[in-house]
């Protein structure tokens, strides 16, 4: 008797973890159940892959949807409709949100919020700061966070631990893998006064310069090591660091952004202007190649957007009062396509970035690859596919990204989630029926 299946993914080539394979999957009960499925197989649901590759579910692991409740504002809705036309199957939020995710009371809220209203899986950061130490350990372990965020500079409020004494506490309280924004707050603080309202753009890679980058990730590695602590520096983006952390491997992942490999200052805030500025800073050509070389001697654990979408009123203002941030979750996906047929990377160095790496970081649970007992979810992405990257497809409400313009070749054209297909050639089917990843506790 012929196999039957929930849905069936026809004649693709599929980015396996041994490598691409032209094989058939069949995926049941939301789970992937069969690689290489017979012809006479039947199916609730046949995708046909025909020229297409498969990937398994893409994933930006850095991600600011903000506020929940104000429809000019990014939120969970909005951002994660932006995900899966863009050929994410999960996305991780950070804390500084309204409220903010510092205790059980929050996490809770934004658990249920998450299952209400996103259309993409989701993991939740949970943010440290100097009150909530001694809570870290049992907060990390909740439903569906991904892990502690902490902004050991460039934060407001609450949300910051930018002093070794809090750093080491927070590194004693728990036991999982701790995201940083490293910048140096003195560094930063003491600078600050060197420079004026209405200074150049460019004035933000000066302030926010490599020393202030370099000297935050040397200051935390030597923490992790003194405690044992496992550590992910976010957006890396000094040559400096990257050599760096090579002696820090045992202890130490990272990130790099999709911004640190694309664009290059100071080209960028001269076309751009406000709508270059984000947090670091995107930097000099040296600096991207060193990125780049970090992907391909395998330094770099996962890319990610850091998507901080503000208003064009935000970002027109002038410099240093212009908000720093940048959309990213819609179209890191096509860029990063873009970059593999233009020869950066392979595309399953791409696929170890975007799937296997995340999961492998955080500890997500049947993510980051197409295998057997696997959530059912892929990227379906066609390769040559050339098209320009228009204002008009962004559905964030700020409505804005600093690639418009941009051609790029390789697009996705499926989102599928658990075995749902979510969207196809940019069209959303169904409704939001995102689900919290598991983690590894």
């Amino acid at each position: 008797m012929a196999e039957h299946y929930d849905l069936l993914i026809r004649n693709g080539t599929c980015v396996l973890p041994w490598g691409p394979e032209a094989t058939d999957v069949g995926v049941r009960n939301g789970h992937i159940v069969a690689l290489g499925v017979g012809p006479d197989a039947t199916a609730d649901t046949v995708f046909d892959a025909r020229n297409l590759h498969v990937l398994p579910g893409l994933i930006d692991p850095h991600v600011h949807f903000r506020d929940p409740g104000d429809k000019t504002v990014e939120s969970i809705p909005t951002g994660s409709l932006g995900a899966i036309l863009g050929g994410l199957t999960a996305v991780f939020d950070m804390p500084n949100t309204a409220p903010s995710m510092v205790d059980a009371d929050g996490m809770a809220w934004k658990r249920q919020y998450v299952e209400e209203v996103a259309w993409c899986d989701m993991g939740i950061y949970v943010g440290g700061t100097k009150t909530n130490i001694p809570n870290l350990g049992d907060l990390e372990l909740t439903c569906g966070c991904c892990g502690i965020k902490i902004f050991a500079g460039s934060s407001t409020g609450d949300l910051m631990v930018e002093d070794d004494e809090h750093l080491e506490k927070v590194m004693r309280s728990g036991r999982r893998r701790i995201a940083f924004h490293s910048e140096d707050e003195y560094r930063l603080q003491a600078r600050k006064p060197n420079f004026k309202i209405g200074d150049p753009y460019a004035s933000h890679m000066a302030w926010r310069d490599e020393e202030c980058a370099y000297l935050g990730t040397r200051r935390l590695m030597a923490l992790a090591r003194k405690t044992g602590r496992p550590a992910h520096i976010l957006h890396v983006s000094t040559a400096q660091e990257f050599e760096y952390l090579k002696d820090y491997r045992d202890i130490a992942t990272c990130e790099v952004l999709l911004n640190h490999l694309t664009q290059v200052a100071p080209d960028c805030y001269e076309k751009l202007g406000g709508f270059a500025v984000m947090n670091p800073p995107i930097r000099g050509e040296k600096h991207r190649e060193a990125a780049w070389k970090a992907v391909r001697e395998g330094m770099v654990d996962t890319v990610g957007s850091d998507h901080a979408p503000h208003s064009r009123e935000a970002k027109l203002k002038p410099w240093p009062t212009c908000a720093s941030g940048l959309t990213g979750v819609q179209t890191l996906v096509p860029i990063m396509l873009d970059h593999v047929n233009a020869g950066r990377l392979p595309l399953t160095r791409m696929v170890d970035l975007m799937s296997a790496g995340p999961a492998r970081v955080y500890g997500a649970i049947n993510k980051g690859r197409l295998a057997a007992g696997y959530d059912a979810d892929f990227t379906i992405v066609d390769l040559k596919k050339r098209r320009r990257i228009e204002e008009s497809w962004i559905v964030s409400p700020c409505g804005w990204t600093p690639f418009a313009g941009m051609d790029v070749t390789g697009w996705p054209l499926a989102t599928i989630i658990r075995g749902q297909i979510v969207m196809r050639d940019d069209e959303v089917q169904g409704k939001p029926a995102g689900k919290l990843v598991k983690f590894r506790g």
